[in-house]
């Protein structure tokens, strides 16, 4: 980008800010006027256009304020002081989120936002002892850092005088947090500070620019976490300093016992232990190592104690968590439910849910709107690189999934400048082991396969394309290009050949991990834009951004909600480039990653409805206790002990199925006589399955009474592995409001309209059932005695919830989703609508009784038994819900996701 595109898109993109929604016609106009002035005079027609394009995509962009919940005794503290709070730190900030290309309305909304944070807060001026404690929860690389950048500025504009982030557990991210509170509100490089060689005219960075009559107190730097020798050699007590300190350390045990002591030792007030200065401490990544869960090794449980002696040493302080995954954060209590605030974290004053701005591309779209275009299934990784494999495992050649990814990462690269996105970061991410061995061999093997499409291209990619097309690797790109872009480009290859060798040329692939020299500094290639492929593990799971991620190569299997959805690396911000991302996975990661995206916006809904009735933080926690999935996270917390847990959880508004059954015959046989009872049952209840409605998706029966639906689940032999259908507990909700709300049910035995080739049909229920086909999930987990319904364990397809509704129900729950504005159509204009927006229509709860035929899409099934298995759509409740206990079998979580259970005690380091 030369200086003059650069100063039009400055001054531009400042007055856009102002203008919140600005038309295409307005940004063009306002371009073509400042184009005049000289320092502009050399931008040409093409840079015009593709500064439009740019301003366009960022400032059509659009942002809600989210939902909040407080505690009863809050008191809101202002505006009353308002007039006497100068926002000189708020202001040079905005000023930069103008020039980084945020709308206006964006702005806006921020400003509000960060607003309604700071009131959360207490008082700084307060003079009587306070603490306050909260949470903030974002989504996945959707601007948490930039929310409490904002925060932090209106803190200390308020008179917050001490400021500690804590910026997770790796020292890139901590390094690259501190760079982002340099830009955004000290306004100086805290690494040239500390240099000998360092020039006063590069000190200055970000807001420091704009205006740099004050400057904080920085005691840590963007090269060196906190240390004891560093902060005494700054000589200032805390209670001296005319502007406000900031510290961001890393969330490592060492290094917050050496700040507590070296706190304690300068800045205690005189004859007491407590220091007066008003301290406000962002927990970034608040789910990871903060949280007091007590299951072995004691250094979570001493980082969470750490924490509460860092708080306790003020007078003064409030602490606020932000996290993206809060099922596994301090809710989670399951040794006593009445100890759920016994933890000094406990977000107890406040909970405050972001929205994110409509361009984010979060797991909504990825998974659960556009999942067709984005995810790729890895079915071919097993010889070479099993997903699990020991840390000695020898890499002698790419899955062809993998070689794929990196020719589509390379086309998607040409496509970018081809519309012109030049000097913009493209990476590419290979997360594929925890292993740093393997993780540098395929690295090398990654760089040999660069290596050989750069020769090729550099030779042959300037030939007429007959000739190009001769050459192998030339053709493999083509390939790529046909299979995953040409039918939606606005190019033809004859656009993207030319571009090869520009696109290809300046990739490097590095290896990312603990041990590595590679790294992602992308504020080193501002000019000319960093182009990398990064393969690593744990360095790149968590909190690291990725600039310009276009294509991910994800070959990892968790069922651990947080550690999963952190290593969602691929969610963020992809402005004129969305359309290019694609993400390889295996498919049963893609179905975790699909539930918990559902399971986190139930959440949001739920905080959404409890804000409309006043709720509190508490009411909240022990509504997320009590979901499903806490089965989930609970067993997580407390599979390494081997015990059986009883855990308490509701089901009303909530979905159940049988994704995971037993594989014996006599399992497998009683439950078919199980189907076949039912039926019969219904027939004795004049509620015959002749008489049943044939609707889409198969025969449904209404108003059938509770009695033959209790009988059903109760003799279903169910697997220990599908916690939420345990029969006990779901038998035991049925019977607490058989007499009132699930009186009557809707019962659907699912059938295809017609029978399939080499499909299988089945009477014995008394009608004709054409067997849904569904494949067996992967066998990997050498578990003989279980079988999974597809490897993306769903049994029932989408929309079925609605089945039993009214048109004006369903077309009612639709109507409200779209008008939430939580997620957009397809890309052509169609909305792919989540089943849980019908359960908040739904009168009678739905069983769902499923016959199906089990196998690849090829195999004859005709002569097969069909497999059942059930769902039911559990409505909500107006009554008191009755919360039932499951017993969650450890050990069989254990010998399952043991992965997991290593992964997660390892601390996020790559092991070796």
């Amino acid at each position: 980008m030369n200086d003059g595109v650069r100063m039009l898109e400055t001054m531009v993109g400042a007055q856009l800010a102002k203008e919140p929604m600005p038309s295409p016609d307005r940004i063009r106009d306002l371009i073509g006027q400042i184009r005049q002035i000289p320092l502009c005079s050399d931008v040409t027609d093409d840079q015009v256009e593709e500064l439009a394009r740019s301003l366009e995509n960022s400032h059509g962009v659009s942002m809600k304020i989210g939902s909040m919940l407080t505690a009863k005794d809050y008191v809101p503290w202002l505006d009353a002081a308002r007039a006497g709070i100068e926002p000189y730190y708020w202001n040079r900030y905005r000023q930069l989120m103008a020039e980084k290309g945020f709308s206006g309305d964006v702005l806006v909304t921020l400003d509000d936002v960060t607003d309604r944070i700071l009131n959360l807060l207490e008082n700084p001026m307060k003079p009587e002892s306070w603490d306050r404690r909260g949470m903030v929860v974002g989504h996945v690389q959707s601007g948490k850092t930039a929310n409490y950048t904002g925060v932090i500025c209106k803190a200390a504009d308020a008179g917050y005088r001490l400021i500690i982030v804590i910026a997770g557990i790796h020292n890139n991210l901590r390094n690259q947090t501190q760079m982002r509170i340099d830009e955004g509100f000290v306004g100086r490089d805290s690494a040239r500070l500390l240099s000998n060689r360092d020039d006063p005219a590069q000190r200055f960075i970000g807001v420091g620019r704009f205006d740099k009559s004050r400057r904080p107190v920085t005691f840590t730097n963007s090269i060196k976490d906190f240390s004891k020798t560093l902060a005494s050699g700054v000589g200032v007590p805390l209670d001296n300093l005319r502007e406000p300190a900031v510290f961001v350390i890393k969330k490592n045990s060492s290094t917050l016992k050496n700040l507590i002591s070296w706190l304690q030792e300068h800045n205690q007030r005189a004859g007491t232990s407590v220091i007066d200065a008003p301290m406000l401490l962002i927990d970034d990544e608040a789910d990871n190592a903060s949280i007091n869960i007590r299951k072995g090794p004691d250094e979570v449980s001493r980082i969470n104690g750490q924490l509460r002696t860092l708080l306790k040493l003020f007078d003064h302080s409030c602490y606020v968590g932000y996290t993206a995954t809060p099922f596994a954060n301090i809710f989670i209590d399951p040794d006593s439910e009445t100890q759920m605030q016994g933890d000094d974290l406990f977000p107890r004053d406040f909970i405050v849910s972001l929205d994110p701005p409509t361009n984010y591309f979060g797991a909504n779209r990825v998974f659960l709107e556009d999942s067709k275009a984005i995810i790729r299934p890895i079915t071919d990784n097993g010889d070479l690189l099993p997903l699990k494999h020991p840390k000695d495992t020898t890499v002698t050649a790419l899955p062809v999934s993998l070689e794929k990814a990196v020719r589509t990462f390379l086309i998607s690269r040409a496509i970018r400048l081809a519309r012109g996105q030049r000097n913009k970061h493209s990476s590419m991410l290979v997360n594929a082991s925890r292993f740093t061995d393997v993780q540098r061999q395929l690295r090398n093997e990654v760089h040999a396969l660069v290596d050989r499409i750069r020769a090729s291209v550099r030779v042959n990619g300037g030939l007429a394309q007959e000739k190009a097309l001769q050459d192998g690797e030339i053709a493999a790109l083509h390939a790529v290009w046909l299979e995953e872009y040409e039918p939606d480009s606005e190019f033809g290859w004859s656009d993207i050949q030319p571009l090869l060798l520009e696109s290809v040329a300046p990739v490097s692939v590095v290896e990312v991990n603990s041990r590595s020299s590679g790294n992602l500094a992308y504020h080193d290639h501002e000019e000319h834009g960093l182009n990398v492929i990064a393969v690593g593990g744990f360095s790149l799971s968590r909190g690291l951004t990725l600039e310009g991620l276009t294509v991910s190569y994800f070959l990892r299997n968790s069922m651990m909600y947080d550690t999963l959805m952190q290593m969602g690396r691929w969610f963020g911000y992809r402005p004129g480039y969305d359309d290019l991302c694609r993400v390889w996975m295996p498919e049963e990661a893609e179905g975790w990653y699909a539930h918990i995206a559902e399971s986190i916006e139930e959440l949001r809904d739920e905080l959404r409805n409890m804000e409309a009735v006043g709720a509190t933080p508490e009411q909240f926690g022990l509504k997320v206790r009590s979901h499903p999935d806490t089965l989930i996270v609970t067993a997580r917390n407390k599979m390494g002990s081997g015990e059986k847990l009883v855990v308490s959880i509701g089901l009303a508004n909530k979905f159940a199925e049988t994704a995971i059954l037993k594989r014996d015959a006599e399992s497998l046989r009683a439950n078919r006589n199980a189907a076949i009872a039912l039926a019969k049952a219904l027939a004795s209840a004049r509620k015959p399955l002749t008489d049943a409605e044939q609707v889409t998706g198969g025969y449904l029966l209404s108003e059938v009474p509770a009695g033959p639906v209790r009988d059903f689940i109760a003799s279903f032999v169910n697997h220990p592995g599908s916690l939420l259908t345990d029969t006990g507990p779901v038998c035991q909700h049925i019977d607490d409001r058989a007499a009132t709300e699930l009186a009557k049910w809707d019962v659907l035995f699912t059938s295809l309209q017609k029978r399939e080739d080499n499909g299988l049909s089945d009477e014995s229920l008394g009608v004709n059932i054409n067997c849904p086909r569904r494949s067996e999930g992967d066998r990997s987990r050498n578990d003989p005695t279980t079988l999974r319904i597809t490897n993306k364990q769903r049994v029932a397809s989408r929309g079925v919830e609605k089945t039993g509704l009214t048109e004006k129900q369903i077309e009612d729950a639709q109507n409200e989703y779209v008008a939430r504005g939580d997620a957009r159509p397809a890309k052509d204009g169609s909305w792919n609508y989540p089943d849980r927006i019908y359960r908040s229509k739904r009168e009678r709860p739905l069983l769902i009784v499923h016959m199906l035929a089990i196998g690849k899409e090829q195999d004859d099934l005709s002569q097969s038994a069909p497999v059942v298995a059930w769902s039911v759509s559990f409505p909500g409740t107006e009554l008191e819900e009755k919360k039932v206990a499951y017993v969650v079998n450890t050990t069989w979580v254990r010998e399952n996701f043991s992965d997991d259970l290593e992964e997660e005690e390892m601390g996020g380091d790559d092991e070796r």
